[in-house]
């Protein structure tokens, strides 16, 4: 596709859905899902390189996902693990910078090891930043914000604080909020991500399944999105 004459996002956030049901309609457990899912990370952050995207954030585990079987949890995060060794080679070769964001205190010493090997190992990447949420929620973050500013800033500054500078308190600091939201799997909601982020960005529901979204599927939401017209709450 000629990407210069379509409007491609800054900043594409997907929440990756449909794992367990995937699996569950090929008689396999939950994660036999979330190992098929991998694949599908590597598709869209390949395309998302391809056609330009400056920003690919992935919404991989909620703080909420805690409550899930103590044993899918582990195998989750193994996976995470074994696909971060995996993957540093073609994030290197593909100059994507990797970066994870969450709470990482409830993550870990193991897996915190890796992900900061994998963000040293990347940090000199431009073409592209990969961020992946990990241990994550929206109302998490504006409160862990809310507690930073006062902390910091005390009454007086808290009165006084605009929501420019709030920003800078929440995880993303510095990462342009998401131009495009993707959902997978045909659920139409955000699932208690990026709250204060999302304000203004374009909503894109997939049918599709996660393990079986790939780079054609992810062209056509950013063919969607071109067509749309953002005003902001303004009037062309």
């Amino acid at each position: 596709m000629d990407n210069k004459n379509r409007n491609i996002p800054v900043h594409v956030s997907i929440i990756m859905d449909g794992n367990g049901r995937w699996a569950k309609a090929r008689g396999q457990q939950r994660v036999y899902g979330h190992a098929a899912g991998i694949e599908s990370v590597r598709a869209v952050t390949e395309a998302a390189v391809e056609e330009g995207v400056e920003y690919l954030s992935l919404y991989a585990f909620s703080e909420e996902n805690w409550n899930r079987p103590e044993s899918e949890v582990s195998t989750l995060m193994d996976l995470m693990m074994d696909a971060m060794k995996k993957e540093l080679p073609t994030l290197m070769d593909n100059g994507v910078r990797f970066v994870v964001l969450g709470n990482r205190k409830r993550l870990s010493d193991r897996l915190n090891e890796g992900i900061d090997f994998l963000m040293e190992k990347t940090s000199g990447c431009e073409r592209m930043t990969m961020i992946v949420f990990l241990s994550y929620s929206g109302k998490w973050d504006i409160c862990q914000a809310a507690s930073r500013a006062a902390a910091q800033l005390g009454p007086e500054g808290m009165a006084n604080l605009t929501q420019e500078q709030f920003g800078q308190y929440l995880v993303t600091a510095g990462i342009p909020d998401p131009d495009l939201l993707i959902r997978t799997s045909g659920e139409e909601r955000i699932s208690n991500y990026l709250l204060w982020q999302c304000a203004y960005t374009e909503f894109y529901f997939s049918p599709v399944l996660w393990p079986d979204f790939r780079k054609e599927e992810f062209r056509e939401a950013l063919r969607a999105y071109s067509e749309r017209d953002r005003r902001y709450g303004k009037v062309k």
